[in-house]
């Protein structure tokens, strides 16, 4: 059974998720929140095992709840609901910790499919697409110079990585699906998948998206 929390500050909004969740036999809404601070409580409190989160909120809005959930290291993963495709807030949602977003006239199997695939851990958004978002948005991202620029090396999340880990560490920030990588690599695709798991936990990255994000944020990955 996958627990979801509703944010949206539209009752109607949330009164039909909540009606198309609850005509699923697998899962259950535990709650509804109007707005970020309700939602970074309630998750607190609930532990569900998605937060299906609206941006545009009054008061704490839902990036910064997304920021504070995920902080607070809580099991629950959030999925991001944004009215504009590819904008600065899907951009903001991922890099809080999102584990992913869906545009609000998904179809309803698109949303289903999208909870069911976040509660399992996996992620909504696929590398590829988080790539584009990173190149669009790359003048968000933090510059390094000068002293900085052999940051890679010194990043204290790569530094537990084999150097084959690194490598596939980089070419899933290049949007390089697993099959992508056994083939370039000449090596079973379950053997990527086995070198993903890995790289994901000692990293401490929570999906395939956050190992995206990271690639950019440690520069083993440039914009384009």
């Amino acid at each position: 059974m996958t627990t979801v929390l509703i944010v949206d500050d539209q009752p109607m909004q949330r009164f039909g998720f909540r009606m198309l969740l609850e005509s699923q036999d697998d899962m259950r809404v535990v709650g509804e929140a109007g707005n970020g601070s309700e939602a970074v409580r309630m998750t607190a409190e609930l532990h569900p095992d998605v937060a299906l989160m609206d941006i545009r909120m009054p008061g704490l809005d839902g990036i910064e709840a997304t920021r504070r959930i995920v902080a607070a290291g809580d099991r629950t993963r959030v999925l991001i609901l944004t009215t504009f495709d590819l904008d600065e807030y899907a951009y903001a949602g991922l890099r809080a910790g999102a584990s992913g977003f869906l545009i609000k006239d998904a179809l309803p199997e698109e949303l289903l499919s999208g909870i069911r695939a976040v509660a399992t851990g996996d992620a909504v958004v696929s590398p590829s697409l988080t790539r584009r978002l990173l190149d669009a948005y790359a003048d968000h991202l933090p510059t390094r110079t000068g002293a900085d620029t052999d940051a890679p090396a010194r990043d204290p999340r790569l530094a537990s990585l084999t150097e084959r880990e690194r490598e596939i560490l980089t070419v899933i920030g290049q949007g390089w699906t697993n099959a992508e990588i056994a083939g370039r690599l000449h090596v079973a695709e379950s053997t990527v998948k086995t070198h993903v798991g890995r790289i994901l936990a000692k990293t401490g990255a929570r999906d395939r998206v956050q190992a995206v994000i990271l690639a950019y944020d440690t520069k083993l990955v440039s914009p384009e």
